[in-house]
């Protein structure tokens, strides 16, 4: 279960309009600093943030999905069914059982995933697998709408 301060953050970034993958960082974020406080260990970065987005998910955060062909066909459908729960009404409550071995198995994974430099080097390995263009947009995109949150604050 998240965090309520978690759950905030990402309402709140929904309410100022941001993208989904904005709203769902907010729960990687929290999933990092369990590895680093100890609570649990994860595999990899990459686990880490898988993690992150499940729970995103989880929590109704319209994330869809990652198209087929992107990641293997067992991530796609698990995806798909934390999608699914986080966008019904209804919250059926993980059983004690469960939530204990996930955390139990956790607990046995080291702690150096979420290190700075695990993380830089999944960065720079995500990056390198987009084109030189798609990372121009995105740079572009941040540029304009950091002058824009300028420009809303009253700045120039």
């Amino acid at each position: 279960m998240p965090e309520k301060k978690t759950l905030q953050r990402a309402s709140e970034d929904a309410r100022e309009g941001k993208s989904p993958s904005t709203q769902a960082g907010e729960f990687v974020r929290e999933e990092i600093d369990h590895i680093r406080e100890g609570k649990h260990g994860a595999t990899s970065a990459k686990q880490a943030i898988a993690i992150g987005l499940s729970k995103a998910r989880r929590a109704g955060v319209k994330l869809p999905p990652p198209k087929a062909g992107k990641t293997s066909a067992e991530t796609r459908k698990k995806a798909e069914r934390d999608y699914e729960k986080g966008q019904s009404a209804t919250g059926k409550k993980t059983s004690a059982k469960r939530s204990r071995a996930v955390i139990g198995a956790l607990k046995k994974e080291g702690h150096a995933a979420a290190s700075h430099a695990a993380l830089s080097k999944q960065a720079k390995q995500a990056a390198a697998k987009r084109s030189s263009l798609s990372r121009s947009q995105a740079a572009k995109k941040a540029a304009r709408n950091k002058a824009q949150e300028g420009h809303k604050r009253g700045r120039t």
